[in-house]
């Protein structure tokens, strides 16, 4: 650890925001006061910890000069893990979003997300364009993958604990469990939740700021995360060697196109 960067690879205790519908959100902060803001969102069944600090996010982020501001989403880490589907929409990730910034008193940031949270990025820069200068969605899009999940045989593992016979659904659940403290109930009620209204992004509406894309070259939607790139009026791709879905948030590349890019703006 950096003399100069105290604390850099390591959680704070979490800072709570209340979300308008009054779940609490866990928050966390590192770098210099001073420093332009990146907003990290992590992906599914993940956490600030798992997806930015473990993987060396934060390190990079603060040793470039940012100030790093990390949130686990609704149902993840230590924020409220709600069993209610309805919890879940997008526009409540969207709105979490939102009233963190706003609790923090940052009219903009720069954003990073992952997976959901590059799923979440996306839909946050439309709405609400103000507020994100520019934006590295990785591993997107991915709205549909959850609704290959099948939720009875999920709920049914989580409650009673019965095998599962879907070969993606035991991959999501052993995705989930890889993570301490996550609560299967809850993200089987996201997945769910997700169901609901649009889960993927709109080619016809994207975000109209700078977004770089990076997807590894052995994801299953490599291909239609280029074509979202090329169909974003200020996008550009990255492809990620020999990474797939679930590991690519560790690539050494992921990083370091990503600090270029954010320092860029």
């Amino acid at each position: 650890m950096s003399a100069a960067f105290p604390g850099m690879t390591e959680m704070p205790d979490p800072q709570f925001v209340m979300s308008v519908n009054g779940r609490r959100l866990a928050t966390y902060l590192w770098g210099p006061e001073d420093g332009p803001v990146v907003l990290c969102v992590h992906g599914f069944a993940s956490s600030c910890r798992d997806n930015w600090v473990s993987t060396g996010w934060v390190r990079d982020l603060t040793r470039a000069g940012f100030r790093v501001l990390g949130v686990d989403q609704r149902g993840h880490g230590a924020s409220d893990k709600p069993y209610e589907y309805r919890a879940y929409d997008m526009d409540r990730l969207v709105e979490d979003l939102d009233t963190v910034l706003d609790t923090y008193l940052l009219d903009s940031v720069r954003y990073v997300g992952y997976s959901l949270g590059a799923r979440v990025g996306w839909q946050f820069a439309v709405a609400h364009p103000e507020r994100v200068e520019r934006a590295v969605l990785g591993g997107i899009p991915d709205g549909r993958p959850l609704a290959r999940l099948q939720i009875e045989q999920a709920r049914a593992y989580a409650e009673s604990g019965t095998p599962v016979d879907d070969k993606v659904t035991h991959n999501y659940v052993t995705l989930a469990e890889r993570v301490p403290g996550n609560d299967l109930r809850a993200l089987v009620a996201l997945a769910e939740g997700m169901r609901h209204g649009q889960a993927d992004p709109d080619p016809d509406d994207p975000p109209q700021q700078p977004i770089l894309f990076a997807t590894g070259s052995e994801d299953a939607i490599l291909e239609r995360s280029r074509r979202l790139a090329e169909l974003t009026p200020a996008g550009t791709f990255v492809e990620l060697p020999g990474r797939h879905h679930f590991n690519a948030p560790g690539s050494r590349d992921f990083r370091r196109a990503a600090v270029e890019f954010l320092s860029a703006g």
